[in-house]
């Protein structure tokens, strides 16, 4: 055929074969695990090694692990290891959760925890009002009224005094975390604004509290606030041993605090300033509601993983003969009606249960407020 329409076809084209899935689990694994050769090898080698740890990881939590008993002889085995010895977890919560805290007051850690909840959860969840309330009580009231409860010392109203030797374990590990966190934050924000002050000497007292700090390890901090501290203090200054290690923690950890936010504030262009000075705010008034909640914004995951590592390194007050949850489960080590082979493994994995639980469950939050606030990426 010849002229205008000799490209026409003059037969049906065959049928071609149906289109792949446009959606479902077969094309997530095709496009996520097994896109090409070396992401499946890749798989397929993270697959094995997963099961050849996590495998052997279940079997001696669940399915080999003793779950009743009184002693140690349940938990060793007559024909061969066993695997975890949860009856030792069990003998020894109380002391785990509270330390040596006096049996008949621990209703006052309980009484702390539950007011603590009650006032954290609403300030976690966007859709309940009274925000602003509910943050002073939170961090301003809370600690006022949880110092009353724990420490007591009021005979009349049925709270007698008990000393903060006396405290231990996970109650301890909050406490510190929890106070290092309401510290650090503000004093960060301070030490940042300080930083990128116009006034010379106020940068250079932040610059050298914040070099300072960050430039000693907190073991030190620990030593020095426990020890050495009260020889630079007048004889009729007594400050608790839990104190000064709460003001030490609180110290370092807005040391990095302030690197973190000042991170923020850099990332915030200059016209953000501009137009504040152009509407007639004044610096404080330009910071609080133009310029901190546009960089906090930017940095909660620093935020985050900073209050995470804070929450971890609060095992360190061990060396300085304060027993968080890690301490009291040393301690419980020691008694020689439980001592297994399985006994010290069994309890590390239940620190590290509680302690990745608590991280695992900031950062999951964090990133909800992230994708809520609309961060970008």
């Amino acid at each position: 055929m010849t002229g205008p329409n000799a490209f026409v076809r003059q037969e049906l084209i065959s049928a071609l074969p149906p289109p792949l899935m446009a959606s479902g689990v077969v094309l997530w694994l095709r496009q996520r695990l097994f896109s090409g050769v070396f992401n499946s090898v890749l798989t397929v080698v993270s697959v094995a090694l997963l099961a050849a740890l996590l495998w052997p990881t279940i079997r001696f939590l669940l399915i080999d692990a003793v779950w009743s008993g009184s002693s140690r002889e349940a938990c060793v085995g007559q024909a061969g290891p066993v695997g975890a010895c949860w009856p030792f977890i069990a003998a020894k919560l109380t002391q785990f959760a509270y330390g040596i805290y006096p049996e008949t007051e621990q209703w006052r850690v309980d009484l702390t925890y539950l007011i603590g909840v009650a006032l954290l959860v609403p300030l976690l969840v966007p859709r309940i009002p009274y925000k602003i309330a509910n943050a002073f009580l939170f961090f301003a009231a809370y600690p006022v009224l949880a110092y009353l409860l724990l420490v007591g010392g009021y005979e009349n109203i049925g709270l007698p005094q008990v000393e903060t030797r006396l405290w231990g374990g996970l109650l301890v590990t909050l406490v510190i975390s929890f106070m290092g966190i309401i510290g650090s934050l503000p004093l960060g924000i301070l030490l940042a604004l300080g930083r990128r002050s116009d006034l010379p000497i106020v940068r250079m007292l932040s610059v050298i509290f914040i070099e300072f700090w960050r430039g000693v390890p907190l073991i030190t901090v620990l030593f020095f606030a426990t020890y050495m501290l009260p020889f630079f203090l007048p004889e009729s200054w007594k400050i608790d041993p839990l104190a000064r290690v709460l003001i030490g923690v609180t110290l370092f950890a807005g040391a990095y605090m302030a690197e973190v936010v000042r991170g923020g504030l850099a990332a915030i262009p200059r016209g953000q300033f501009e137009g504040s000075t152009a509407l007639g705010l004044g610096y404080w008034r330009t910071m609080i509601f133009v310029i901190l909640p546009q960089a906090l914004k930017h940095v909660i995951p620093g935020i985050v993983n900073s209050f995470i590592a804070l929450f971890k390194d609060t095992t360190l007050v061990l060396i300085v003969s304060i027993f968080d949850l890690l301490g009291q489960l040393r301690a419980g080590f020691a008694d020689q009606n439980w001592i297994t082979p399985a006994t010290l493994f069994t309890g590390f994995a239940f620190a590290g249960i509680i302690y990745f639980a608590i991280s695992f469950a900031m950062s999951r939050y964090a990133l909800y407020t992230e994708q809520r606030l609309a961060v970008p990426r």
